[in-house]
């Protein structure tokens, strides 16, 4: 076998080395100018992407910004028109409050009856002997205020209806979005299976529908036929829902559930306050009830209030004391929800 020669190995690892660096001499810029272009192309790139990112973002907020502008806006607007039928709803004309009544009067028939009924009392007071001036008020008080009360008393336990079955028909329309109908077949079935008055007020929600009025505005109205908060709550639910989206399910579910838990607290306050109730009923009785025991024991005694100038004085001070103290009374045990 031939010796390796260790000489020629050395030069060829020297020419070798140097021939390598040689060639890194020459490649050394070319070299760094690659690295620094794909660090820029990589640069580049991750400015595109933060970029993107910050376009998209830039975009979510501004559609979220669009969206809450466009819910204050339509906020705004219901709070106006709630404030504006607010003051017509708490001080309505005896019109409004014949139709919330559920009554089919018109103003003719009710104030031709009122007048009828005012007369016929008059003539009563005449012919039982009572004093000119006492003839004179009848008229007024029985003609003006007892057809007004009870067309405000119909019209409380009307409302009190309303109350009673609204949560069912609530829930009625629930279970029928949530089997897929669209709003308006639920508004229809309560419209024909419900009991009254929900029926006859939904009822005039579809006939409004006909006459080619929206769902939200119609249900809207339903506040001033129907003048309760949860009524309102109902219009206010339905409004936003048309114009933000959302899913009228779950918050039709959720104004039935606060209804029926409006509902038991007001009869909790009732059965709190019933005690108090009972008390002012009985004081506000007690004069009257003591007058008449003394009236049929002692005539002579007691007649002398009905028959005298100062009796007459003091029955008046009486009656507006009397007055004074049930309405404050009222105050105290009357607990608006």
């Amino acid at each position: 076998m031939f010796g390796i020669d260790t000489n020629l190995i050395a030069f060829v690892a020297l020419a070798g080395l140097s021939a390598a660096a040689l060639v890194y001499t020459f490649l050394f810029d070319r070299i760094g100018e690659e690295k620094r272009v794909d660090k820029r192309i990589k640069s580049v790139q991750r400015t595109a992407t933060d970029r993107s990112e910050v376009k998209s973002a830039r975009e979510r907020s501004a559609e979220a910004t669009k969206r809450r502008k466009t819910v204050e806006g339509s906020l705004k607007e219901l709070e106006q028109k709630l404030q504006n039928r607010d003051k017509l709803i708490k001080s309505p004309p005896i019109k409004l409050q014949i139709q919330q009544a559920g009554l089919t009067w018109s103003m003719r028939s009710f104030y031709m009856g009122s007048a009828i009924f005012g007369f016929a009392m008059a003539f009563a007071a005449f012919f039982a002997g009572a004093p000119i001036y006492a003839v004179l008020g009848v008229p007024l008080a029985c003609g003006l205020g007892v057809p007004r009360w009870v067309v405000s008393f119909l019209r409380k336990r009307r409302i009190k209806k309303f109350l009673a079955e609204f949560p069912n028909s609530i829930d009625v329309i629930v279970r029928a979005i949530k089997s897929g109908l669209p709003l308006n077949d639920g508004i229809r079935l309560i419209a024909s299976e419900a009991k009254e008055p929900v029926r006859g007020e939904f009822r005039r929600i579809v006939e409004a529908q006909q006459l080619g009025i929206s769902v939200p505005e119609a249900a809207g109205k339903l506040y001033e036929n129907m003048p309760c908060s949860e009524a309102n709550f109902f219009g206010i639910v339905i409004q936003i829902q048309a114009q933000a989206g959302g899913n009228l399910s779950e918050a039709l579910g959720n104004l039935s559930r606060v209804i029926r838990d409006r509902k038991k607290m007001k009869a909790k306050v009732d059965a709190l306050s019933m005690e108090a109730k009972a008390s002012a009923a009985i004081i506000g009785a007690l004069p009257f009830i003591v007058t008449l025991l003394v009236y049929l024991s002692s005539p002579g005694y007691i007649m002398i209030l009905f028959t005298s100038t100062t009796g007459h004085m003091l029955l008046a001070g009486g009656l507006m004391w009397m007055s004074i103290g049930i309405m404050v009374m009222k105050k105290m045990i009357n607990f608006d929800m």
